[in-house]
């Protein structure tokens, strides 16, 4: 498959390319914008990661510390999320974004289609040294609740791993 290309405009990322419309088909990324794909942040710098697409913004390549750092003046949390995004991926699964339920994002069991079926998990990411209180926590667990989803909290560390923990409701 040919490197997608895509243009940074403002906040958003897009392409019209065939290769992308495949992309989205075969592996989910992207979403249907009009007669564009249009990326989330993590997803476009997942992709420039892997070598699947080449970001241009004013007629200039930007390589993956390039984007990121334009990225960061969008979202000023996309460092801590993105590594849980990569994660995610790499174990297979197809991950959204959540800003519509105020979370970071929505994870599909593996083999589930996006817009077919619904989403698993809703994620919030933390860093290991941020401190969240009871309300805090309890806020997280009613977004999920009331979003039919298990809770999973990421908590990335100073190295960069991640570890999960999933809040689920048990019937009595």
């Amino acid at each position: 498959m040919n490197k997608i290309l895509a243009h940074l405009t403002g906040e958003i990322i897009s392409t019209n390319s065939a290769e992308a419309f495949t992309l989205k088909k075969k592996s989910f990324f992207g979403e249907v914008s009009g007669e564009k794909i249009q990326y989330s942040l993590s997803e476009a710098l997942y992709l420039v990661e892997k070598g699947k697409i080449e970001i241009i913004q004013k007629n200039k390549p930007l390589n993956f510390n390039e984007l990121l750092n334009k990225l960061k003046k969008i979202d000023s949390r996309i460092q801590l999320k993105y590594p849980v995004f990569r994660d995610l991926r790499e174990k297979g699964y197809v991950v959204k974004t959540a800003l519509k339920f105020g979370a970071d994002f929505r994870v599909y069991e593996k083999g589930k289609t996006p817009n077919e079926e619904h989403a698993k998990w809703i994620v919030f990411v933390e860093h290991e040294s941020k401190k969240f209180s009871w309300q805090d926590f309890s806020a997280k667990n009613r977004v999920a609740h009331s979003t039919k989803k298990n809770l999973l909290i990421a908590i990335l560390d100073e190295e960069s791993d991640v570890s999960y923990y999933e809040v689920s409701w048990i019937k009595t």
